[in-house]
């Protein structure tokens, strides 16, 4: 009769775990969607002209400025810094600064991130302070699912002491100091099976309605990567993305392949180094170079030439820094080999 009872009691539990994983799954399947509805619907209706958000080529190795999802990676703490000089040459040309680091918790299925993105375009200086959660779940077949969500402050600063106007009683020139702070929020939603990856997220969420304000423009995202990494001798992937604010649509395509150096051991190849190029609607090619300078620390380089009208001459240059610190091995069939942590 005990014998019974336990067996009864087992397959109760059992049941109930299924359910609960099953229930997780519907919900996360039935967001993706919602997301990917309201990403064009939003697309569609917002019919105001707004300024461009941070441009940084080396998204496609870190995605978590736009998409909180992201952050979800298993197995390590996760550390991400760039630099990027834009139309070098040019007197108040873009610089953007982004550090980022984020940790996953295999007990509580979720990711934690903080970040600061330093933005300086002219007269104009940007800080963009955020913390950012994500929850993310793997189905029977290792195909992950993650929603997550980013909160923090919008700081802008206009130092109009740094005027030298041909005119100088021109009446619409402040030369005041102007300072804001304005709360800000993004979410997105991401899935990951071992050869794709594909996202929905949208920006700024408090500055919807109000699309003029600088810098600090309602976008949206979304974005699929196919990746592979059988070969002992290379990974590769092909990725295609599309942003939008308000009528303006740009698409983006980027392709890269990192060269591996055959171990003999049961870890699998070792990546050495990896090349990649990436096209945007906006005229801009740009070719990316990375290396690992450690199994957990790569740097990397990106160049950029636009060819829109009078910005031939001026290229824009981009270096990155990861590095991540391992937690423990896993056995995922998503990453397949815990050394390409890419992606």
């Amino acid at each position: 009769m005990n014998l019974i009872n336990k067996n009864i009691h087992n397959s109760i539990h059992f049941t109930i775990l299924t359910s609960r994983r099953a229930v997780y799954e519907f919900i996360m399947k039935k967001s993706f969607m919602i997301c990917f509805i309201v990403f064009f619907l939003s697309a569609i209706s917002n019919q105001i002209f707004s300024q461009a958000d941070i441009s940084m080529v080396t998204h496609w190795n870190n995605r978590a400025n736009y998409n909180p999802a992201s952050i979800a990676r298993q197995g390590y703490v996760y550390l991400f810094s760039n630099i990027r000089n834009q139309w070098t040459g040019i007197a108040g040309s873009p610089q953007v600064i982004n550090v980022q680091a984020s940790g996953f918790s295999e007990n509580l299925n979720s990711g934690f991130g903080i970040s600061l993105v330093a933005d300086k375009i002219g007269l104009t200086q940007v800080l963009n302070p955020m913390l950012s959660y994500a929850f993310r779940i793997v189905d029977k077949n290792e195909n992950a699912f993650a929603m997550g969500v980013s909160a923090g402050v919008f700081g802008r600063g206009l130092n109009g002491t740094g005027y030298n106007p041909e005119d100088l009683s021109d009446p619409f020139l402040n030369y005041m100091d102007v300072n804001s702070i304005r709360p800000d929020a993004n979410v997105g939603f991401e899935f990951q099976s071992r050869y794709f990856v594909a996202g929905l997220s949208t920006t700024h969420l408090f500055s919807i309605g109000n699309d003029s304000l600088f810098l600090n423009s309602n976008h949206r995202y979304g974005y699929l990567i196919f990746k592979n990494t059988d070969s002992e001798l290379f990974n590769y992937h092909f990725g295609v993305q599309c942003v939008n604010r308000s009528s303006i649509f740009i698409v983006e395509g980027n392709a890269g392949i990192r060269y591996k150096h055959p171990t003999g051991l049961s870890k699998g190849a070792r990546e050495i180094f990896d090349v990649g190029i990436t096209y945007r609607s906006t005229k801009q090619l740009s070719l990316l170079f990375g290396i690992m300078l450690t199994s957990d620390l790569r740097a990397g380089y990106a160049f950029d030439k636009s060819f829109i009208a009078g910005y031939q001459a001026n290229s824009t240059h981009e270096i990155m820094l990861e590095y991540r610190i391992p937690v423990k091995e896993l056995n995922c069939k998503t990453c397949r080999n815990s050394d390409f942590w890419y992606h």
